[in-house]
């Protein structure tokens, strides 16, 4: 089975490769960094039965839609097409997700691609336009939740990160499910969608959604509680293909 994991940065990025290794007590292919098209590089890991490529694509849903839309055509090209597309890296956390804990997604939600209106946000779909909202697997959702120890609900993708409780309240009152808050999930999965690859999307929490207070961010222990997370991706990942089988 291959695999595109897209981040946002290099350390996102080398904290799931990190857990993929560690992921076997067998002999595991060295990591080796395969060239893109737009000056990218995969860092792939082969721990059969799966090849992972993790991507660093870069912050915001734009820059994760085109870089995962051209490793997608890429490995099309190649002949060696991916089977599943996961968007992961930190976040902030609604409760009753923690700091540290793990989320997945059960939705992936463009929060805010709509309009201001004299009655409030609408979304782009009220509007009547596109889509604001991506269903990864429901069985792989919960075969990753089950192995990560994950909270399950929705991430929400901004482009501007959320600095007031004012905001991190109206958010919630839209999306009363909500449970992360990041920056390139809706992205991934736009990209993932137009080939239909199914997509999936893993947050460790590294602060709460609200008042912008960096002295309580934890990014160093987000960044290794997702290497641990991706530890027990294999796994799951085997038990959601065996129906297919």
């Amino acid at each position: 089975m291959r695999v595109l994991v897209v981040t946002a940065v290099p350390a996102e990025r080398d904290a799931v490769v990190r857990g993929v290794v560690s992921a076997t007590e067998t002999e595991t292919a060295p990591e080796a960094e395969v060239s893109v098209p737009g000056g990218r590089t995969l860092h792939r890991v082969v721990r059969p039965p799966l090849t992972v490529d993790a991507l660093a694509a870069g912050v915001g849903p734009a820059a994760a839609a085109a870089a995962t839309a051209t490793a997608l055509t890429a490995a099309e090209l190649g002949q060696a097409p991916y089977e599943l597309v996961v968007s992961a890296g930190i976040g902030g956390g609604f409760a009753p997700a923690p700091l540290g804990s793990v989320v997945v997604g059960e939705a992936i939600v463009a929060a805010d691609l709509g309009a201001e209106t004299p009655d409030g946000f609408a979304a782009v779909t009220e509007l009547g336009f596109g889509t604001v909202e991506h269903l990864p697997p429901p069985a792989l959702v919960r075969a990753v939740a089950e192995a990560t120890g994950a909270v399950r609900g929705a991430v929400l993708t901004v482009s501007t990160v959320t600095g007031s409780a004012e905001r991190a309240a109206e958010l919630r009152r839209r999306h009363p499910g909500a449970a992360a808050e990041a920056m390139e999930g809706f992205g991934v999965a736009e990209a993932a969608a137009a080939p239909g690859v199914p997509v999936l999307e893993l947050r460790v929490i590294s602060n709460a959604v609200g008042p912008r207070d960096r002295a309580a961010w934890r990014i160093g222990e987000a960044l290794d509680a997702l290497a641990g997370a991706f530890r027990h991706l294999p796994p799951a990942l085997a038990t959601w293909k065996e129906p297919s089988r």
